[in-house]
């Protein structure tokens, strides 16, 4: 089986609404390797949870390529996309009701998440839970305070040892203590297990875990961060976005000089202003 824990080729998706056409992706592409931890960052309507939703097959993607540890997800009948969220897919959603049986215990929540799953054994998650305070506690899940919860959350999208563990702002209902506590036990976790993590945010600060953060904008990846840089990205129809810090001063529609000024460098001058980029 590759290496590659995803890989995405030109995606796009467009969804109707009010009778019109809303392109929510317009040509991703993005490869993470196994094992690494990206972080996927962006306004509202940027295409974070569209492309979440993809990855994880619950959404079938209008154009582009997308694959899982080789296997291609736009292609894949219904029943390997849930062979494929049983075997190499960990969900860890927004909201507690999304992810978890309010009513039961974090015990019983384990064993729902391994149904079916014969060579799968709870240590795992159970060890998630022993080693803050939750391995014997028998209060059904929805008495548990927002934090005690995403700790469960985290030991159920783990307790099969997924491959790919995808995460819908996983800390946007913690606080700051409760957040890096989380984000400790999710990082040495994923790391510990050798498993590749695509996590959506809103929060730079979460997003400085994980080893990649990958900024989405208009349903495009506008810039990329790690800990050699911040680069722009280049489209797939050549455009590069502006930082955000220059969208204001250069709006959109204005004209800008590009002139190459070395081998690999270019000057980019905004037509009518004073100063130059």
């Amino acid at each position: 089986m590759s290496t590659v824990a995803l890989r995405c080729e030109g995606l796009v998706h467009v969804y109707r609404e009010a009778d019109t056409d809303v392109a929510a992706l317009r040509g991703i592409d993005l490869v993470v390797q196994e094992a690494e931890r990206i972080a996927l960052l962006g306004p509202s309507g940027s295409g974070k949870s569209t492309l979440m939703a993809i990855v994880a097959g619950i959404l079938r993607p209008s154009a582009g390529r997308i694959s899982v540890f080789g296997v291609d997800i736009e292609r894949a009948r219904e029943r390997d996309l849930l062979r494929i969220r049983r075997d190499l897919l960990g969900l860890m959603l927004q909201g507690a009701a999304t992810n978890l049986l309010l009513h039961e215990d974090a015990e019983a929540n384990l064993a729902w998440a391994l149904r079916g799953k014969p060579r799968a054994d709870a240590t795992l998650g159970r060890r998630i839970l022993r080693s803050n305070g939750l391995g014997r506690d028998l209060r059904p899940v929805s008495a548990l305070i927002p934090s005690e919860q995403q700790i469960v959350a985290l030991a159920v999208s783990m307790a099969a040892r997924p491959r790919l563990l995808i995460a819908d702002e996983p800390t946007s209902q913690l606080d700051d203590a409760s957040r890096d506590h989380l984000l400790d036990l999710f990082v040495d976790t994923a790391a510990a297990e050798g498993t590749a993590v695509l996590l959506v945010t809103h929060d730079e600060d979460v997003a400085r875990r994980m080893q990649r953060m990958i900024h989405l904008r208009d349903g495009r990846i506008g810039e990329e961060a790690s800990d050699e840089g911040r680069f722009a990205v280049i489209g797939t129809d050549g455009s590069v976005q502006l930082p955000t810090a220059l969208r204001e001063s250069w709006p959109a529609g204005a004209l800008v000089d590009v002139d190459e000024v070395a081998a690999g460098e270019i000057r980019l001058r905004l037509r009518g202003g004073e100063g130059e980029r």
